[in-house]
């Protein structure tokens, strides 16, 4: 694993992969390499002037990709679902999602379904994406993978299981770290009903250390001229690694061999260096809270994983 780079991505060819958040940062940069060993991947994107400008720059930089653009608001569950049907109608299998979109220290606000925005994007609409899309995950079989995009930052906030809504105070950095644990135990339990019902499917999450990416930029915007997004903003031009190095860990988890169920990759320094297992809070592997979380994102969802135990 020391120095394991983007070079080492095993041969992608007949393999299909989906991409959240691919129009820019760590899901483009992720989209181009898979690309560009071969797979054909979709970028699913909430903006569809950004997604497809994405992809004439992606075939500009790789002129064999196959690649393509889908419309996917994860803010929308309906969003959710007219992407979950046109790809079955577009695609049979899919052997490879990389669950990456996501929105850092909004201020508070709501999905079109009513979610707390963070928690609502980051987590509900990739669980509800996961549970749509398994069925063309179990017909590509062996080898398909699931890779939720964590951040170090989870280990600002424990679920909240009687609030998961923010609605008895919001503060936009904790939410944000609560929304990645969310990711992490989302990933736990899915791994452990995988394992319990025989299925060869990994789920593994990854996180970027601290990669320069629009979701930084964003994050420091909304706090207006504050002394932590001027600190966001240096950070940004002089420690952050290029968005290219921080889509390593995800690479990693979605490719290399020997990815175990429920691995957390990360940069070998915490912030940056080659892809490396991650340390993780104790939280995020709590048997009890990842299923009462689990049973809490199907009901608001309404997107059942019945054909996986309990």
């Amino acid at each position: 694993m020391p120095g394991w780079n983007a070079t080492h991505i095993p041969d992608q060819s007949g393999r299909t992969a989906v991409v959240t958040g691919a129009n820019s940062g760590i899901g483009y940069a992720a989209s181009r390499e898979l690309a560009r060993r071969g797979a054909v991947v979709v970028l699913a994107c909430r903006s569809a002037a950004r997604g497809r400008a994405a992809v004439i720059r992606l075939r500009n930089e790789v002129p064999a990709a196959e690649v393509e653009f889908a419309e996917l608001d994860l803010a929308d569950l309906s969003s959710v679902r007219q992407f979950a049907k046109w790809y079955g109608q577009r695609h049979g299998t899919l052997d490879l999602l990389v669950n990456n979109a996501g929105v850092m220290a909004l201020p508070y606000g709501r999905t079109v379904d009513g979610f707390e925005t963070q928690f609502g994007v980051n987590h509900l609409g990739h669980f509800a994406l996961t549970g749509l899309l398994l069925p063309r995950m179990r017909a590509a079989e062996p080898g398909a993978r699931i890779v939720n995009v964590s951040s170090g930052f989870h280990a600002l906030g424990d679920i909240d299981l009687a609030d998961l809504g923010s609605e008895h105070g919001y503060r936009r950095w904790v939410a944000y770290g609560r929304s990645k644990t969310a990711n992490l135990l989302f990933t736990h339990e899915l791994s452990r009903r995988f394992t319990d019902a025989g299925e060869t499917i990994v789920a593994a999450s990854a996180h970027p250390g601290y990669a320069s990416t629009n979701l930084h930029a964003g994050a420091a915007k909304e706090e207006g001229p504050t002394f932590s997004s001027r600190v966001v903003a240096i950070g940004n031009a002089v420690v952050a690694q290029p968005a290219a190095s921080g889509a390593l860990p995800t690479l990693y988890a979605a490719t290399a061999p020997g990815v175990r169920p429920d691995d957390f990759i990360g940069p070998r320094f915490g912030w940056r260096g080659a892809p490396v297992r991650s340390w993780r809070a104790k939280w995020t592997l709590d048997d009890t809270t990842g299923e009462r979380l689990w049973a809490a994102s199907e009901k608001l969802t309404g997107v059942s994983y019945a054909s996986l135990p309990r």
